[in-house]
């Protein structure tokens, strides 16, 4: 019953998007207009355009759409084949906005939005269904899963629904719900013709002025000092200001092309989905899709019978070698391969044994190392953009994202942060074909797996690790990684079941809670030592003030200041908002030392490369492989620096922020400094690598009598977060500013010193921010059974939605949990409203875990200490944003 009553050789499914053609030649529409033969005269292209687009699946499609109705002009599109003859072609057709992360959501939803009235703007039909979905769980996790989905859903506005078994059955006929706990109804997803759609979206673009060339082929983009000038095609060349790389499978080969090479990190996999003639009783194309995560399957209904594919846990990767099909074939069956999730399948739609089968499809699919698409700018190549990587979510997500791009492209960056899918969160590290094609066997799977708070990828790993890997990780050292660093989570002690411990996964109190908590204790108590080698190091000088002028207007915070002194600032966009959060050594009178987290190693160097004049006598450096960073935190840090370098480290002698070369042991040219990222006392040591594990030995050794103890991230986590330090990446983002998370005394504005942003921040201060970053307090809420939160749960204060969590971590002091987050007044007739201090501190609150409400004590930042009863001087109190991330 598993195998084909009758295998037919039917034609492609999605004939009908196809049209007729095959000149080199403009794109011709509406459909109904044949292109001339081969032997026609091909139409010359243009000589120059403002901006030109490769790629004319549904993504490429979608830039042009957007693009043009900003404004744009002189946009061209190439396509190399026939226009959406690729994956678009073969698409699924889903659109759903069953995401793991906000912005994704957010894009789902616009690009349902756009299909549902593109029929309306266009006369194309798009075959839109407004069907709703059916995502079900088979356990306790899932279901939790989809709760907390559905609790940063509502926040959105988006419309869903957690819903029992027999809803299901009532909902969609042929659902097996005997061993279901559960699902989430999301009435508003759709389905579509892919092929359709984007026929819709280059019909649009047409009418608006762009011009799109099919059967062009894309050699290379040419450069000039670093921007785009022109491309190179197999009909000639085409100068240009813009490229736009949305070539999909074959973006990866494009960028290393290209005269500078841009990195598209992703790779194909083979993708399969079954088609099925029509039961005894048809479907009705308003049937809901059904995600059934836990059996790898998803279904729709398609000409009365079924559409299912998955995402198998062995997926087959394809195009390793960078071959280059001119059009996607349908590629080979393989019933083996898809035959555990036929058998998923005839689980959860028994009735479907009888049909016949009309056709098993292979499609190629691109995936990312990340499972987050690809956007933006590359950092190497001003004016090259990318879009791709979608993650089997095409469709699902072109829309959104085609016009969060053009509003890139437009006006310097999106509406929405969109920084989990900014291309430059990678580099070319992540570029290895070999990593790419171990590291995509891992992602496909993923997609569907259940993936608790805390997971980590298992491919791809120990790519970038401290000089002291080996040393930890004999100690008891479990990983994780960031950027493709390896960082140390937390150590266990000896005796300790390893493979229970790593097996560990829950949304409930996790495994390792004793094990962070005494590190905790340590860091607090005694003296723990962090290895903390994956943070962003930048040097900046020059012969003269070049470094120092660069760094004040780039920097909110004042660098003018002594050398040895620690200034930590924020450095904003022209709106004010967070692109960066680091600390900034004035090492002498024209060298800086910028210490940045260490997913901002592209990024921060492409926006202090952006902004430096061509000046021959400013230098930038990236040393983060040349310094082994050490955090010594706590009361006795002190003491075992003092040891080691015969000098008193006291604050007396060695003052809060400040920073001395000095030497550890038999080393050299340590710089120590006085800060630890948590508001705990204690050290940062920057060691030459060289020198990290003499340093490390020694500081082990001397520390013994002094109970001293390594320790890992998730110690840190709960340290900096109880003291109300921001993460950047999470708390704090391109749309946050200071005066919105307090930090409003690391801006100088009492200088005047123009600095990038300070216009808007000056404004925004005369007229009030309208949302602010608390630090919330849960009570009632019991550790031991009650789940955690983690981010993005909804806040409420009396009763109405205010806000979301951005950050939590259970306060091991406070015997608490604590979430970070912002919180928003209602708006006045569509204004936002001001956030007072009576506002946030008159307010009940509650924090949405699940579902479940559990009521918080909210704080503002700066705030009044919560730890009275530990008395600590002020001097070793660094009020300092967390760069860890």
């Amino acid at each position: 019953a598993l195998y084909p009553k009758l295998l037919t050789h039917a034609a492609r499914w999605g004939t009908s998007g196809t049209r007729l053609g095959g000149c080199k030649g403009l794109w011709s529409s509406p459909r109904g207009l044949a292109l001339a033969g081969e032997t026609a005269q091909p139409v010359p292209l243009p000589s120059q355009a403002r901006v030109v687009i490769c790629g004319g699946g549904i993504v490429g499609t979608s830039v042009a759409y957007h693009l043009a109705k900003l404004g744009w002009t002189e946009i061209v599109l190439l396509e190399q084949g026939r226009l959406g003859a690729g994956t678009t072609r073969l698409c699924a057709g889903i659109v759903s906005v069953a995401k793991p992360i906000s912005i994704e959501c957010k894009m789902a939803d616009y690009s349902n939005s756009l299909y549902e009235r593109l029929e309306e703007e266009t006369g194309v039909k798009t075959g839109y269904v407004k069907t709703g979905s059916l995502c079900l769980a088979q356990n306790q996790d899932r279901f939790l899963s989809l709760k907390r989905l559905a609790s940063r859903l509502k926040v959105m506005g988006i419309a869903c629904n957690v819903i029992k078994p027999k809803d299901v059955s009532k909902l969609h006929p042929l659902v097996n719900i005997h061993d279901l706990v559960g699902a989430l109804h999301l009435p508003g997803d759709a389905v579509v013709s892919s092929p359709d759609v984007n026929h819709a979206l280059a019909t649009a673009a047409a009418s608006h002025g762009v011009q799109i060339y099919e059967r062009t082929t894309v050699n290379r983009v040419m450069l000039d000092k670093g921007h785009v000038t022109a491309v190179e095609t197999d009909r000639g060349a085409i100068e240009c200001e813009y490229f736009v790389n949305c070539a999909g499978q074959w973006a990866y080969e494009l960028g290393q092309a290209s005269e500078t090479k841009v990195s598209v990190p992703l790779h194909g996999c083979e993708h399969f989905y079954l088609l099925s003639k029509p039961p005894a009783e048809p479907l009705q194309p308003t049937t809901p899709v059904v995600m059934d995560m836990d059996g790898r399957i998803y279904v729709r209904a398609w000409q009365g019978g079924i559409l299912s594919g998955g995402f198998e846990k062995n997926p087959k990767p394809i195009f390793t070698e960078g071959r280059n099909q001119l059009e996607i074939q349908n590629m080979q069956e393989d019933w083996d391969h898809f035959e555990p999730m036929l058998t998923a399948l005839l689980r959860r739609m028994p009735e479907l044994e009888a049909c016949e089968i009309h056709q098993l499809v292979n499609c190629p699919e691109s995936f990312t190392p990340d499972m987050r698409c690809l956007m933006g700018e590359s950092p190497g190549a001003h004016g090259y953009f990318v879009l791709a990587g979608m993650n089997a979510s095409g469709l699902t997500f072109a829309g959104g994202a085609g016009k969060y791009l053009a509003e890139w492209m437009t006006y310097g960056y999106p509406t929405a942060n969109v920084w989990p899918l900014d291309i430059k969160r990678f580099g070319n590290l992540q570029s290895s074909r070999t990593f790419l094609r171990h590291r995509v066997m891992e992602v496909m799977p993923l997609l569907y797996n259940l993936k608790v708070p805390r997971w980590d990828f298992q491919t791809g790993r120990q790519l970038r690790t401290s000089p002291l890997y080996d040393r930890l990780d004999t100690q008891g050292a479990r990983w994780m990684e960031k950027h493709g660093f390896e960082r140390a989570k937390y150590f266990v002690p000896a005796g300790k079941d390893l493979l229970s411990l790593d097996a560990s996964k829950t949304f409930y109190k996790p495994d390792w809670f004793d094990i962070v908590g005494a590190e905790v204790k340590c860091c607090k108590e005694a003296v723990c030592v962090i290895d903390m080698s994956s943070f962003t190091k930048f040097e900046v000088t020059s012969s003269d003030d070049q470094a120092l002028e660069l760094l004040q207007y780039l920097c909110a915070n004042d660098l003018d200041v002594p050398v040895g002194h620690i200034v930590h600032t924020g450095m904003l966009n022209e709106r004010g908002g967070y692109e960066n959060d680091c600390s900034v050594v004035r090492i002498k009178k024209n060298s800086f030392f910028i210490i940045s987290p260490t997913d901002q190693q592209v990024h921060c160097w492409s926006w202090l490369k952006k902004h430096m004049p061509k000046d021959p006598n400013l230098h930038l450096e990236d040393v983060s492989w040349k310094y082994t960073a050490l955090n010594l935190i706590g009361p006795r840090a002190m003491d075992v620096l003092g040891e080691l370098s015969y000098v008193s480290m006291t604050p007396e002698h060695f003052p809060s922020l400040f920073c001395k070369e000095m030497s550890v042991g038999y080393a050299n040219g340590i710089r120590v400094m006085s800060m630890t990222h948590t508001g705990e006392p204690g050290f940062m040591l920057y060691i030459p690598i060289e020198y990290a594990l003499h340093v490390y030995n020694e500081v082990m050794s001397v520390g013994q009598k002094y109970g001293i103890r390594n320790a890992g991230y998730y110690a840190l986590r709960s340290l900096r977060i109880e003291k109300f330090f921001a993460f950047w990446g999470q708390d704090l983002d391109p749309f946050t500013t200071p005066l919105e998370c307090g930090r409003e005394f690391r801006v100088k504005f009492d200088t005047d010193i123009d600095f990038l942003g300070r216009a808007s921040l000056l404004q925004q201060r005369q007229e009030g921010v309208s949302r602010r970053f608390i630090m919330l307090v849960l009570e009632d809420h019991d550790t031991e059974l009650d789940l955690w939160p983690w981010w993005g749960e909804p806040i409420y204060r009396n009763g109405e939605l205010c806000g979301t969590t951005t950050s939590s971590a259970y306060s091991y002091t406070l015997e608490r949990h604590v979430c970070l987050g912002f919180v928003s007044p209602p708006s006045l007739d569509g204004t936002p409203a001001t956030v007072t201090p009576d506002f946030i501190n008159r307010g009940d609150y509650e924090v949405d875990i699940a579902g479940q409400r559990y009521p918080a004590k909210a704080k503002l930042y700066p705030f009044s200490s919560l730890f009275a009863q530990q008395r600590r001087r002020k001097d070793n109190m660094e009020l300092s944003n967390f760069q860890g991330k």
